[in-house]
């Protein structure tokens, strides 16, 4: 069973989600959140496996949410350090935290880029289809990314600021020539496969060489290395 917390400030939407969420057996919808001070106590006391996540709420709005739990993850990786877990999508393992999905009425703006940055997991639209909305809910709980990096990457490319400070450049430095190869195929939006087939390699190891790029750039799942690479001038808008 998957669960989920809900966090939006209008309960009307959360009484519709809900529904929509409650029709699949398989997700349960733990509790209701209507701002995100709130949120961050009941993910707390529900630890929910997905938060649906409202960016725009009185007191405490989604960002400042993102940013607690970033800082609650960082205070956990450093109290109980561990090898991470590097897949296709990248996984939480070691910070046992919950995937964040943002719900919005807006698909490109400057919000939704710095929700990304702090480790959502990707963004839906408040008006999607049923089904799109229950299958965002298996994604990320699956420790997918929601989105495709493609349609990240539209979304980066509108509000991505093209000047890249040289300590941005330098957190790279970790990577091998062929690492910085594949980090910037993926923040082109390219799949394994794809990378496979311009780079000559099989997709399995591909996927390999993603999963070590996670690792090294502490990166939560493919999203997240789309924007490292505009972030780190390796990939840029229009480019």
């Amino acid at each position: 069973m998957i669960r989920v917390l809900l966090v939006d400030d209008q309960p009307l939407v959360r009484t519709g989600v809900r529904a929509l969420l409650e029709r699949d057996g398989g997700i349960e919808v733990v509790a209701e959140s209507g701002n995100g001070r709130e949120a961050l106590a009941d993910i707390g006391r529900y630890r929910p496996d997905v938060v649906l996540l409202d960016l725009q709420m009185p007191a405490v709005d989604g960002l400042a949410v993102l940013r607690e739990l970033g800082r609650r993850q960082g205070d956990r990786s450093t109290r109980a350090p561990g090898p991470e877990r590097a897949g296709e999508a990248g996984a939480d393992a070691a910070s046992g935290g919950p995937r964040v999905v943002v719900l919005t009425t807006f698909g490109e703006d400057d919000n939704v880029f710095t929700a990304l940055r702090l480790g959502a997991s990707g963004f839906l639209l408040k008006d999607a289809e049923p089904g799109e909305l229950r299958s965002a809910v298996r994604t990320v709980a699956a420790g997918e990314a929601l989105l495709s990096p493609a349609v990240t990457r539209r979304v980066i490319e509108r509000v991505a600021d093209t000047s890249v400070p040289p300590e941005a450049a330098r957190r790279l430095d970790v990577l091998t020539a062929r690492e910085r190869d594949v980090l910037a195929l993926v923040g082109r939006g390219l799949s394994n496969q794809e990378i496979g087939a311009e780079l000559h390699l099989s997709p399995a190891t591909a996927r390999t060489h993603v999963g070590r790029v996670l690792s090294k750039l502490g990166a939560r799942d493919r999203v997240g290395l789309v924007v490292i690479a505009y972030e780190t001038g390796l990939v840029s808008p229009g480019g």
